[in-house]
């Protein structure tokens, strides 16, 4: 049983964003910081990537643990009600991600994804980042 009333349900789950989270935020001044510019949400590409590195041809996915369904982290629990509901939304979500990743890597796109409990250590988020992006490379 769900302990908010229909109308603070409601409420609550229209604060949830898709683009410009905090997680998103956080890695978006990091790699700026390190000197990479890059695109947000290039519509043109499969899942819409939050970061587009265009002449890289890399993007970046940030995902929140609960919404994307980081396998064992414990930010990815089920709610306690209505599985009926999350079960499947939550699992279509997965599915999604992984189609997309598929899509850009076969469209010669390399992708990274951060989960948003990879943020508490910024130290090795940023090491990550490096190696992905090819730090002194360009």
């Amino acid at each position: 049983m769900d302990t908010l009333s229909p109308l603070e349900r409601s409420r609550r789950m229209a604060r949830v964003r898709s683009k410009d989270t905090k997680p998103e935020m956080q890695v978006r001044r990091l790699v700026h910081a390190m000197g990479y510019r890059y695109r947000l949400h290039d519509r043109k590409l499969p899942g819409h990537p939050d970061l587009v590195f265009k002449g890289l041809r890399k993007v970046i996915f940030v995902h929140g643990c609960f919404w994307h369904r980081h396998e064992g982290c414990g930010l990815a629990r089920l709610p306690k009600s209505r599985l009926d509901f999350w079960l499947p939304k939550l699992e279509g979500n997965r599915l999604r991600d992984a189609r997309k990743l598929e899509q850009l890597n076969q469209l010669g796109w390399t992708s990274l994804v951060i989960w948003e409990c990879e943020l508490k250590d910024i130290g090795l988020l940023e090491k990550r980042l490096k190696t992905f992006l090819g730090w002194g490379q360009e």
